[in-house]
């Protein structure tokens, strides 16, 4: 039996969101291979031993490995994962004993609970938003999407920006829990920028239930990301620069995206450095 196409029922073009994802992926993947990889090309020139890379690259495959066998992203996606993966396994933990007065930050529990979150988030009342169309594609998250929602994260790592990188996590964990709550509990959402009611999965609809799990879930990421700290001070911070980017990612969707200037995955992204940025300003 032929299958039928699936219908386009956003309102950019179609050509114009395969262009933008399309860059947006090319752009982004070559600068994370660059930060995966340059600390290994830097250990060669300098005949540092490359040891310290095994275990950050053994756990960064078995990752991307569970992902793909989760079917929660496609096999171009899973392999972006990896690069975001190595990046936060390997800096600067496993070479802060080559870099004198470093300070060793785990990164790598962070994107863990994110991947947990949302992956629980896309598969609660699934079947609810399936007879909506509002459901992921069950071959699993593109490698756009992966770019999108994590690229930030990876190149602020690779950068040593650590405050902007557990921000970037926390607003995509937000991001991604808030809408698909949203959407499975079926409750009108309102626009952002009106407060005009309107059908769940608009963009730029926002539902008190969705945001309510958004900033929990973001809550948990950056508690996660900051456990290793003496401080709790900076937790707060932090989490503000992830509701931010939060709501900016809603605000964008109600604007630019509904009037079919930007595809989901620049809104994502943008609301992902948004969020990072100001925590880098903040910290």
């Amino acid at each position: 039996m032929n299958q039928e196409m699936p219908i386009w029922r956003r309102t950019i073009p179609e050509s114009r969101d395969k262009a933008q994802s399309k860059m947006l992926t090319w752009v982004v993947g070559v600068l994370l291979m660059f930060g995966a990889f340059a600390p290994l090309i830097a250990a060669a020139k300098l005949s540092l031993p490359l040891w310290p890379l095994g275990r950050p690259f053994l756990f960064s495959a078995a990752f991307a490995a569970l992902v793909l066998a989760l079917r929660a992203a496609t096999p171009a996606a899973s392999a972006i994962g990896f690069l975001i993966c190595f990046i936060l396994a390997q800096a600067p933990a496993e070479w802060s004993r080559y870099t004198p007065g470093a300070v060793a930050r785990p990164l790598w529990p962070a994107l863990l609970v994110v991947f947990i979150l949302t992956f629980a988030a896309t598969r609660y009342g699934r079947a609810r938003k399936e007879s909506r169309g509002l459901s992921e594609s069950r071959r699993g998250r593109r490698a756009s999407q992966i770019v999108a929602n994590l690229g930030v994260a990876g190149l602020f790592a690779a950068a040593g920006h650590y405050e902007g990188c557990i921000v970037a996590l926390a607003e995509a964990a937000a991001d991604t829990v808030s809408s698909e709550i949203g959407q499975a509990t079926g409750h009108p959402a309102r626009l952002l920028t009106t407060g005009k009611v309107v059908a769940p999965g608009t963009n730029g609809g926002v539902t008190l239930a969705g945001t309510l799990a958004g900033l929990a879930a973001a809550a948990i990421v950056v508690g996660i990301g900051t456990m290793h700290l003496l401080s709790w001070r900076p937790l707060g911070t932090m989490w503000i620069a992830a509701a931010a980017g939060l709501f900016f990612d809603s605000l964008l969707g109600a604007t630019l995206e509904r009037r079919g200037l930007l595809g989901n995955d620049l809104v994502n992204f943008a609301s992902t450095l948004f969020a990072a940025s100001i925590a880098s300003v903040l910290r």
